[in-house]
């Protein structure tokens, strides 16, 4: 019997030679003639994730059929601007796990963390000023802005209960959706330059979606295939969509329940699995699944403006159905 083909495979078909070569590039572009530096950054090329925002950008720059030599160096940047936002929030969150795998704090210092995150976007800086594309740069710069600005709302959120779906639809943007968004409007950009806005508004929604589908996972997800425990957020008293709308439909008892939850230093599986119940009972996990679908929708009506058909264009779509479904 043949092997089977996960969703995302088949989503990476259309660019799957050329993403081994994002890889060399992402190598290239951080090679440093200090033996440190090369022992970490060969470390982070172990903990890439599953290069989806680069596989968005090479996909979105195939439509049309215009694709750029550049495309490549680009979407190797994208992964790497993602990378220092990964290894910055371990540093700030004392992560000691990523995928698996033991965080560059964890395995060196926070220190040596803080420096790798800037390293990885020094180099970004440098690859980016190489290739000349000053759309681009604009582009990666507003989504690093906007994922810095959205840590720090994250970090001086004191009262995680008073937290509003305004405030996660925030949160979201600019931590997740901005940089979905300028991949996929760099790859337009050097590619079909015309649809820049559209991919650019198709990426920002389906990063929308994504995060709502990978919030959700932490209420119904299994850690096999998920990578993170279930109450993982909980765990953390993090507040995400699904407990936002359940605080607004609670009845007194359980939101007091909650609110005793969230004063827990150390909450058992016992309590989580509680407040887990809680939040699916009063329909929290329906309602985040059904704004996921929402901005699906307005990500796939994104796509259908380009006018376009095509294996990359129908990797795209599957991407929609990709993000939302992780949570099912």
């Amino acid at each position: 019997m043949a092997p089977k083909i996960s969703r995302l495979a088949r989503i990476q078909d259309p660019v799957r030679h050329l993403l081994d070569d994002v890889v060399q590039e992402m190598r290239r572009i951080l090679s440093a003639d200090f033996s440190m530096q090369e022992e970490v950054n060969e470390y982070l090329l172990k903990m890439r994730g599953k290069l989806f925002r680069p596989t968005l950008l090479l996909l979105a720059n195939q439509v049309g059929g215009r694709p750029h030599v550049d495309a490549v160096p680009l979407a190797a940047v994208v992964e790497m601007v993602h990378l220092a936002t990964l290894v910055h929030d371990d540093a700030v969150d004392h992560s000691v796990l990523r995928r698996g795998m033991p965080t560059v704090n964890q395995l060196w210092t926070h220190q040596i963390a803080v420096i790798t995150g800037d390293f990885l976007y020094a180099r970004s800086i440098r690859e980016l000023a190489r290739l000349g594309h000053l759309s681009a740069i604009s582009s990666l710069a507003q989504a690093s802005s906007e994922m810095s600005v959205g840590e720090l709302r994250q970090l001086t959120s004191f009262d995680a209960l008073d937290f509003s779906e305004e405030d996660y639809d925030r949160l979201i943007a600019s931590k997740t959706a901005s940089l979905m968004a300028a991949a996929c409007e760099i790859g337009a950009l050097v590619g079909c330059s015309e649809h820049r806005q559209a991919f650019r508004t198709y990426g920002h929604a389906l990063g929308m979606a994504f995060q709502i589908a990978d919030d959700l996972l932490d209420y119904v997800g299994d850690e096999e295939v998920t990578g993170k425990p279930t109450g993982h957020d909980l765990r953390e008293r993090k507040v995400t969509l699904p407990l936002v709308e359940a605080l607004r439909r609670v009845g007194a008892d359980d939101e007091g329940r909650i609110r005793r939850f969230f004063t827990r230093i150390d909450p058992s599986d016992e309590e989580i699995r509680e407040i887990v119940a809680i939040v699916r009972d009063v329909g929290g996990l329906d309602y985040a699944r059904q704004r996921a679908e929402t901005f699906a929708v307005r990500a796939e009506a994104a796509l259908a403006s380009v006018g376009a058909e095509g294996p990359a264009v129908e990797a795209l779509r599957a991407a929609i159905v990709y993000a939302i479904e992780r949570s099912r």
